[in-house]
């Protein structure tokens, strides 16, 4: 849905994958733009904090945090992408949770959480927290709530504050006990896991990492680690993290080292990793689906380098991902940081981006195909005429073979020559119903030409195996005709008339013949004539001698068209 390179991948192509059911099966592909399987929502904002599904109502909230003078809002839309509610604040509002049956929605505000009944979206409470001027994060694990809170005079200042870590159960919130600099990030890491991260504009020199026990009434932390480079300095930019759904790995978005996959239990780095983000994306944010066996990758990237891959959970799963590219002002330009979630059943993948400044955002609403199809290329090419002439019409014919249904739209091919002047797109063909399909094209350089056409996949089609195919292609033909008298008298000269054929493209400047007179006494060459835009053009003469005298007229050809010659001879006469 960022070159001569091949064609880019049009907003209707899905690169490969099938969610089957509750997930999804990807099939090899290449990348692709924003789906058209997407339902796309411009989402009346400026700000974002947090993204939060509810499977059971079949609901999307989005926290709009604004600033602090400013009333905060919590945006709820359907699985269908379209708006259901707004929920209005007094306060800018971040930080959203779900209860683990999602009957309670819990929004963050400066100074206490709020509770929502997610059935009728009513206010049913609000529980006085720590205050907090620098965006409180929320998240559910252990059958509880978990919040920090930062209190600063001045928004500049929350990067490197004292955080606090708090604990909302039995109707109160308290202090953990936990606490360390920065804008620290939550995250469930599981049913009883939390997560917690140090992102790197904290300025701490190793910022870390950390999973706690959630189950019981005190927090237990389990696991830590502080990530350095070889140089001791800083080697952590946390973008986003998700907990996979069995709890035994933990996937972070990091946007200097990619999407970081660790073990649950010391959160060392796990034996296996996935490949690496597309050269120039930068990690963003992270998501297991609901059954945890694909994950979702984001990535703020620019023009047609993908921003979401979406692949098995499995790293040793080689199959390749769906990509999907974000442009402009219909997309968003990347996702943005903590923009990914899942609904319980993977059927849908909720993706919120941004504009490059922030400022814009949208919601995406990606519904992958229950069931995608193999298609093949059968018979190779073929082309029409036998020989290729530049600058003259050519097919190039082909079969596209697809397995299951019909598909509702005819699909579409591909197609590009290179030749000595590099690769030139040439275009889509429509496929035929019989799998048959012709590529136009009128090629404009001599010599081999290769002609690959590709089929991309659509909603139900997996991409094909381009098919390829070299041809010669020649120089144009042309010929010269003469209209000569057969017989003249030397005293008033000989007039011969002609016209030059060109096929191919006309050439860029009117052609000039050469014009050779053989007689008794020999042969010489006379004053060129260049030929009119019509291909005509006429020779006068007066014979130096008489009888037979021929005359050879000669079109040297250039670097698209062959030479030609025409003779004619006249009887002369005293």
């Amino acid at each position: 849905m960022k070159t001569a390179h091949r064609p880019r991948r049009l907003a209707a192509t899905l690169l490969a994958a099938a969610l089957a059911g509750t997930g999804l099966t990807v099939a090899a592909a290449p990348a692709a733009h924003a789906a058209a399987s997407d339902a796309v929502a411009k989402l009346p904002i400026s700000s974002y904090s947090a993204l939060a599904v509810d499977s059971v109502h079949q609901r999307v909230y989005i926290a709009d945090q604004r600033d602090s003078q400013t009333n905060g809002t919590v945006l709820v839309y359907n699985f269908q992408g379209q708006k259901v509610t707004t929920l209005a604040h007094t306060n800018s509002v971040s930080g959203l949770a779900l209860s683990a049956d999602s009957a309670t929605l819990y929004v963050g505000e400066r100074g206490r959480i709020v509770t929502y009944d997610t059935e009728t979206l009513a206010q049913n409470g609000a529980v006085t927290a720590p205050y907090d001027t620098c965006g409180r994060q929320l998240a559910f694990a252990g059958g509880k709530v978990f919040t920090t809170d930062a209190y600063v005079f001045q928004s500049s200042y929350c990067a490197t504050a004292s955080t606090a870590l708090d604990m909302m159960a039995n109707g109160t919130v308290g202090r953990t006990g936990w606490n360390d600099i920065g804008r620290l990030q939550l995250a469930a890491g599981g049913t009883n896991r939390l997560l917690m991260g140090q992102p790197a504009e904290s300025g701490a020199a190793n910022p870390f990492l950390a999973s706690f026990d959630a189950s019981g009434e005190t927090l237990v932390r389990d696991a830590s680690r502080r990530f350095a480079d070889a140089e001791g300095k800083g080697a952590l930019a946390l973008k986003d993290m998700a907990g996979s759904t069995d709890g035994s790995k933990v996937a972070v978005a990091d946007a200097g080292h990619g999407t970081r996959l660790l073990n649950s239990g010391d959160l060392s780095d796990a034996a296996d990793q996935y490949q690496a983000l597309p050269t120039g994306a930068k990690a963003s944010a992270v998501a297991f689906s609901g059954d945890g066996k694909y994950v979702a990758r984001g990535a703020q990237a620019n023009g047609s380098t993908p921003d979401l891959l979406v692949q098995a959970a499995d790293p040793t799963d080689g199959t390749p991902p769906l990509e999907f590219v974000f442009e402009g002002s219909l997309d968003g330009g990347s996702v943005t940081p903590r923009g990914l979630a899942w609904s319980a059943d993977g059927s849908r993948l909720f993706a919120v981006t941004q504009n490059g400044g922030g400022s814009e955002y949208w919601l995406h609403v990606i519904q992958p195909p229950a069931v995608q199809y193999d298609t093949r290329f059968t018979g190779g090419l073929s082309n029409s005429p036998a020989q290729a002439v530049a600058g003259e019409p050519l097919a190039v014919r082909g079969k596209l073979e697809f397995d299951g249904p019909a598909p509702a739209e005819p699909l579409k091919v591909t197609a590009t020559r290179t030749d000595a002047n590099g690769t030139h797109e040439l275009g889509t063909a429509t496929v035929k119903e019989d799998g048959t399909f012709t590529v136009l094209d009128e090629p404009g350089f001599v010599g081999d030409a290769t002609y690959t056409v590709s089929f991309l996949g659509d909603l139900t089609h997996r991409p094909a195996q381009d098919v390829t195919h070299t041809m010669s292609v020649a120089k144009a033909p042309t010929s010269i005709a003469l209209t000569a008298p057969a017989e003249a008298d030397m005293d008033t000269g000989v007039e011969i008339t002609g016209k030059l054929t060109v096929q191919g493209k006309t050439p860029a400047e009117r052609p000039v013949l050469t014009v050779q007179r053989t007689d008794r006494l020999g042969t010489g060459s006379l004053t060129s004539v260049t030929v009119a835009a019509d291909g005509t053009f006429t020779i006068n003469d007066l014979p130096r001698t008489n009888r037979d005298v021929t005359y050879t007229v000669t079109y040297a050809g250039d670097d698209l068209h062959e030479a030609s010659t025409a003779s004619a001879t006249v009887l002369v006469r005293r």
